[in-house]
């Protein structure tokens, strides 16, 4: 196995879902605040999440998996906007997370990159580097 970009983003993107996902599960409770009150089942939805995380990051580790897990971490990243967006204007705080605009401002802005980031990891688009032809 090479070790190219790909590669390096690969398991950086695994060692940041895998500990949230573990942390979405026994830390459960902590997260409840932050979730919109129009999810059915908030409880059950963080600890789905949570086992989405750590299926992301194993998934996009193995080959047979990877370009699944890739596509199913970003569509992961566009659902969980919403709750992103609902903490940052209802002002409900979720200690320990912070409840500035230092945090939210580029919480939010970087979501774009969450939801491309295991895309391109796991090969599913190339853009913005595809190779000149």
């Amino acid at each position: 196995m090479t070790w190219d970009a790909r590669s390096h983003t690969r398991v950086m993107i695994a060692a940041l879902y895998a500990p949230f996902g573990v942390l979405h599960i026994v830390g459960s409770h902590g997260f409840l605040p932050i979730m919109p009150p129009v999810i059915p089942f908030p409880l059950q939805v963080v600890i789905f999440t949570g086992l989405c995380e750590i299926a992301g990051a194993a998934g996009l580790l193995i080959p047979q998996t990877r370009r699944l897990a890739g596509i199913m971490l970003a569509l992961y990243a566009l659902c969980v906007w919403p709750a992103n967006i609902y903490h940052a204007f209802s002002g409900v705080p979720a200690p320990p997370l912070p409840s500035t605009w230092w945090y939210h401002g580029p919480r939010l802005l970087l979501q774009p990159l969450f939801i491309w980031a295991p895309l391109w990891a796991s090969g599913v688009v190339n853009w913005p580097f595809r190779t000149a032809r």
